[in-house]
C-alpha cells in the first residue's frame, strides 16, 4: 500500500484563505436549532473564514437564547419564527441557512427571498418537485442566491475522487455501487412522518448516493429502475418507506446500483469500478474520517488529505459566491434535479417499470461554475 502525503489542495480555494475580518464576513441567521445545527453547524461558523453567525431563529426562545449566548451573540440576535421578517432590518445578516423539516423549506425560502436574504438550504431541497421548483423561482424572482447544502461536493476527498474518476485513473468507468443505511429510531422523529419529510430513507440518506454519483461522473442518468420495501408490522414505516434499491444507467453505459435504508446498521460506502482500477470510499458520507483508496493490479493507494470541517467548507463557498457575485456550485437547480430523479425512483417503484429520463447533454448541467481551486495535486 502506498500512502499519499496529507494535503488539502483539492479543496475549493476560497476555503484556504486566511480568515477575513469579522466586518467583511457574510453574516448568517440559522433557522432551526435541531441536532444538526447544534452539533455541526454552529461549530462550523466558529472556524469559518468568510462566514459568521449573526442570528438564530427557533420556536424555542430559551434554546435560541442559550445558543446565541454560547456563540457570542445577544438576546437581540435570537428570533422566533413569528419575528423572522424582522431580519429585513439587519444589514449585517446577508443570508439564512435553513435547517428545518423538508416540508418547511419552501415556506422559509420564500419568506427569506421576500426580505432580500440569500438562502442556503439543507438537503433535500424540498419534499417535492413542486416545492423545489417554487423555491428556485422565488429566489430568482427576488434576485437572491439559492444554494443546496450538498457538503459532499465541497470536501477535498470527494474532489480527489472526482478527479480520479474523470481523469481516467480508473480507465473506463463501468459500474458503481453505493450504500447508505442507518437505523432510524421511532421516538418522535419527524423523518418518519410523510407530511414533514415527504418520503423516507430515499430523501434523507439515499440522496447522498444519488447526488454523489452524479457529482463524480458529471453527467445525468438516462434511465432507472427501483423498488422499495418496508418491514410488515414495523410501526416506524407506516407513512414512509424503510428501504429503496435502484439502478441507474448513465451515458456511455455506466451502471450504478444504489441502496438505502432506515433499518440496517450504519454503513456508508461508494465503489467505482473501472477497466483499470477500482475506487473505494468507505466511509463515503460521514462528517469525519472519510477514507479513499484506489485499487489497481500494481498497488492499493490510500489518498490521505488534511481533514477540514465539511460544513465550514460549504458555508464559506456560499459566502464567496455572495461576496463575488457568482452562482454557487450547487445552486437550487442542482437540488431540483435530484428531486426530479427521486420522483422518478418512486414512480418506478410504484409501477414496477423502468423509467426513461430526458437526455441532458453536457457536463455539470445543473451546477454553477466550478469552484476556484488551488493547482491540482493529483499524483
Amino acid at each position: 500500500m502506498t500512502d499519499q502525503t496529507p494535503t488539502n489542495d483539492s479543496a475549493p480555494a476560497e476555503t484556504q484563505s486566511v480568515p477575513q475580518p469579522a466586518a467583511r464576513q457574510v453574516g448568517y441567521a440559522v433557522i432551526g436549532l435541531g441536532e444538526l445545527t447544534l452539533e455541526e453547524l454552529l461549530p462550523a461558523w466558529a472556524v469559518g473564514k468568510r462566514s459568521r453567525l449573526a442570528a438564530v431563529v427557533s420556536d424555542d426562545h430559551d434554546k435560541a437564547l442559550r445558543a446565541a449566548r454560547a456563540y457570542g451573540l445577544t438576546e437581540a440576535d435570537a428570533y422566533s419564527y413569528d419575528t423572522f421578517e424582522e431580519l429585513q432590518s439587519r444589514p449585517d445578516v446577508q443570508a439564512v441557512y435553513i435547517v428545518l423539516p423538508n416540508s418547511l423549506h419552501r415556506e422559509y425560502t420564500e419568506r427569506a427571498a421576500r426580505i432580500g436574504k440569500h438562502v442556503l438550504c439543507e438537503k433535500p431541497l424540498a419534499g417535492s418537485v413542486e416545492d423545489a421548483g417554487a423555491m428556485v423561482a422565488a429566489c430568482r424572482d427576488a434576485g437572491v442566491k439559492l444554494m443546496t447544502a450538498y457538503r459532499c461536493q465541497y470536501t477535498p476527498l470527494h474532489w480527489r475522487a472526482r478527479d480520479l474518476v474523470q481523469g481516467g485513473d480508473l480507465g473506463s468507468v463501468k459500474l458503481i455501487h453505493s450504500v447508505n443505511v442507518q437505523v432510524e429510531p421511532a421516538d418522535g422523529q419527524w423523518r418518519l412522518k410523510r407530511e414533514l419529510a415527504g418520503g423516507g430513507s430515499l430523501l434523507d440518506v439515499g440522496l447522498y448516493c444519488l447526488n454523489t454519483i452524479r457529482f463524480l461522473l458529471g453527467t445525468e442518468p438516462t434511465s432507472l429502475w427501483a423498488q422499495t420495501h418496508s418491514t410488515p408490522g414495523d410501526p416506524r414505516f407506516g407513512e414512509v418507506e424503510e428501504s429503496v434499491t435502484w439502478v441507474m444507467t448513465f451515458p456511455g453505459g455506466v451502471t450504478a446500483q444504489c441502496s438505502c435504508s432506515y433499518g440496517a446498521a450504519h454503513t456508508r460506502t461508494l465503489d467505482v469500478y473501472g477497466s483499470e482500477g477500482r475506487l473505494q470510499l468507505d466511509p463515503a458520507f460521514d462528517y469525519t474520517n472519510l477514507n479513499l483508496r484506489v485499487h489497481t493490479p500494481e498497488a492499493i493507494t490510500e489518498h490521505r488529505l488534511k481533514e477540514t470541517d465539511q460544513f465550514a467548507l460549504e458555508i464559506d463557498h456560499f459566502s464567496a459566491c455572495i461576496q463575488e457575485g457568482r452562482e454557487p456550485f450547487t445552486p437550487g437547480e442542482e437540488g431540483l434535479q435530484d428531486q426530479r430523479l427521486m420522483d422518478a425512483i418512486y414512480r418506478s417503484a410504484r409501477t414496477g417499470q423502468p423509467v426513461t429520463l430526458d437526455a441532458v447533454p453536457g457536463t455539470d448541467a445543473f451546477r454553477g461554475p466550478l469552484p476556484a481551486r488551488t493547482p491540482d495535486a493529483r499524483d
